[in-house]
């Protein structure tokens, strides 16, 4: 039960939300660098109701096309792998990890030559990723229709389903042995004293001081910066859409995760498949905006699907749900720690989609930024917000 109010008037750290990457910088900070300070969490849905991370498809991989975003998904692969031990206590649960990897399917020369450059950059930072031809697929996939398809990336090592609600609920849990207070509220003003963020106000009327502020609000991440003073964070809801599917003729064997060149992805769930796609107007929507476009299943998704995988001519609807990217419009990749005129707010914003597989990066790099004033274990400079003013460039194109 999350408490009403703030316990202090003043705490060393206010981060504002709570789910998976604001609980990671708040147990990385707490937990793992034994952090003296008072911390506290302001979460105004406690019960993520429509959080990213409630509505994710939980899933992770390294094939991305920048090296920083590769590695980070190999840190989370293994902290999943060790995440007893990186937890710190017996009783908690091994992460479980379905493999089923991840296949990228290319129908023309340019994104062949891009996933043949980008494969060489993978493997050479000791990812599985490797390259399959057409008749590599066949014998592989036979359940799949390769017309048009030139190669795909493959990778089944440390890619595929893991168990994030779990790692997110160890990480709550042990937070608040070591003190961490986490608050029912939602931030409404910031003050700012010359060039610090002093305090915050809850919509109860509290007033909160704060050494640090760190904003991990997810899709309202550019209305908090703008209560600070900060126009022009990147971050902006656009809408993704789930579906899970029963087939009359399930496709053996399992399928992995395949992102088709029509921009549908789909994947094994278990007995069932789980399918993703983007509306066809992929633009920005409100945060609060989860109403369904349930013509984008008939138009769009299915035929997508069954032109690719023949047994999805026949398939049933089980569940179908919307959630929200926070999509960094610029260069679709992270925007992490401090402002460069505000030097004790902390981003750690923007994700696009690839938070809640990088979330024990950026909570174990926010947490040093705030100890050391440095980035330690893995260098993030190319993901500060100074890259925003300077106008981005590249930026992470494996996007789903």
């Amino acid at each position: 039960m999350l408490k009403p109010e703030p316990q202090h008037s003043a705490y060393d750290v206010v981060i504002v939300g709570g789910a998976m990457i604001g609980s990671a910088i708040a147990w990385h900070l707490a937990c793992r660098l034994d952090f003296p300070g008072r911390i506290l969490v302001v979460e105004r849905d406690p019960g993520f109701r429509q959080a990213s991370t409630s509505l994710t498809n939980s899933c992770m991989r390294q094939q991305f096309s920048t090296p920083l975003n590769v590695r980070m998904s190999q840190y989370c692969a293994a902290f999943a792998r060790d995440f007893r031990e990186e937890i710190g206590d017996g009783a908690a649960p091994r992460i479980h990890v379905q493999a089923f990897g991840y296949l990228y399917l290319a129908d023309n020369e340019d994104f062949a030559a891009h996933l043949r450059r980008v494969q060489t950059m993978q493997a050479g930072l000791g990812a599985g990723t490797r390259i399959l031809s057409r008749a590599d697929m066949e014998r592989r996939f036979p359940y799949f229709d390769l017309d048009g398809i030139i190669l795909g990336s493959f990778n089944d090592r440390d890619e595929g389903y893991f168990d994030g609600a779990t790692m997110l609920d160890w990480w709550r849990r042990m937070a608040r042995r070591r003190g961490v207070e986490t608050v029912h509220g939602e931030v409404v003003a910031i003050s700012r004293t010359q060039n610090r963020a002093s305090a915050v106000t809850l919509a109860r009327g509290t007033r909160v001081n704060c050494g640090w502020l760190v904003n991990a609000a997810g899709t309202r991440a550019a209305e908090l910066a703008a209560m600070a003073g900060i126009a022009g964070l990147p971050v902006e809801p656009r809408k993704r859409y789930t579906y899970v599917i029963a087939a009359e003729n399930p496709p053996s064997p399992e399928l992995p995760l395949t992102i088709d060149p029509s921009g549908v992805h789909m994947r094994s769930d278990g007995a069932h498949y789980m399918i993703g796609a983007a509306p066809v107007d992929d633009t920005p929507v409100d945060s609060d905006d989860f109403s369904f476009d349930h013509s984008l299943w008939e138009n769009r998704v299915w035929p997508a699907i069954a032109a690719r995988v023949p047994a999805f001519e026949r398939v049933r609807v089980l569940n179908e749900w919307v959630g929200h990217y926070a999509y960094n419009r610029i260069d679709r990749n992270a925007i992490l720690g401090p402002h460069p005129k505000l030097d004790n707010f902390l981003f750690a914003n923007g994700f696009s989609g690839h938070g809640y597989q990088h979330a024990p990066a950026v909570g174990r790099g926010i947490a040093e930024w705030i100890v050391h004033g440095r980035w330690q274990s893995l260098d993030l400079e190319e993901l500060t917000f100074a890259r925003v003013a300077q106008g981005a460039a590249g930026g992470e194109t494996a996007v789903i």
